[in-house]
């Protein structure tokens, strides 16, 4: 136990048991699948770690330099859980890449609200289906959080939230705004409806309405679809309105996580550029 009331513990070698929760982060098809069954994710960096110990996420353990320690030992002393010490060499391999952020940390996982609680509590929402890049999903969190979206909706194939470079990308943005996972795929669309949403589906086809002349409507289900095909022929269909985002210079599509963040400014300032 050091001065800070943190049990410090020096690290000497990769195989040591104590870092099982750290080994092979760089594996996303096995971490994909550990970190949720083992009820485990990875922050990273302070400011990351210290967002997540704010939103009620219990601290595991920590991972660092011994230089690190200082601004996260509160946090770890207040859960008791222990701070491996290691030089950048040893965290390069176990980790499999370089921690450039100083710390990791291993978080136990909450568990999540069911939709239709988010429905209940919510007038606006985006709804990510099968979006399976850590980083765009990622990036559409931290553009909720900013503008105003009070939670987010995840069809079944979505990627983690929790994955440690969809936090990253956040900036800890995951950690601020509710999001639940739907069971069932396209059954998810008639539950939100039901909850007394509009439903709009972002695409670029001929026919949709220009997001500046999208009239206000109270309670509203941004639709955003994956990488590269964007929504589905299902989504599309439940939609009650199809939106675009008008655009020069012949572009006829954005990234969905730029999409995500126009549309969230628009439907907060009512769609109107002036």
């Amino acid at each position: 136990m050091n001065g800070n009331g943190v049990d410090a513990q020096r690290i000497e070698s990769p195989d040591d048991p104590r870092l099982h929760d750290y080994t092979d982060l760089t594996d996303v098809a096995l971490r994909r699948v550990r970190e949720p069954a083992e009820g485990l994710f990875m922050a990273e960096g302070e400011k990351v770690i210290l967002r997540a110990v704010q939103a009620g996420y219990r601290i595991r353990s920590a991972l660092m330099e011994e230089r690190w320690l200082p601004g996260i030992a509160p946090a770890l002393a207040a859960a008791g859980a222990p701070a491996y010490l290691a030089d950048q060499e040893l965290l390069r391999t176990v980790t499999g890449y370089a921690v450039h952020r100083g710390a990791l940390a291993a978080m136990q996982r909450l568990p999540l609200p069911a939709p239709v609680d988010l429905l209940r509590s919510s007038s606006r929402v985006a709804v990510l289906e099968d979006v399976v890049d850590h980083t765009n999903l990622g990036a559409v969190f931290r553009a909720a959080a900013a503008l105003g979206v009070e939670a987010v909706l995840l069809t079944p194939r979505c990627a983690d939230p929790l994955y440690r470079r969809a936090v990253k990308v956040s900036m800890g943005a995951v950690f601020a705004v509710p999001y639940a996972r739907f069971e069932r795929w396209p059954d998810c669309y008639s539950e939100i409806r039901d909850a007394g949403f509009r439903l709009l589906a972002m695409t670029p086809a001929e026919g949709s309405v220009a997001l500046p002349e999208l009239p206000p409507a109270d309670r509203d289900a941004l639709l955003l679809g994956t990488e590269g095909e964007g929504l589905t022929r299902r989504a599309l269909e439940a939609a009650d309105v199809r939106v675009r985002i008008p655009m020069d210079a012949g572009i006829d599509s954005l990234n969905v996580a730029a999409a995500a963040a126009v549309t969230f400014y628009a439907l907060r300032y009512g769609g109107r550029s002036g």
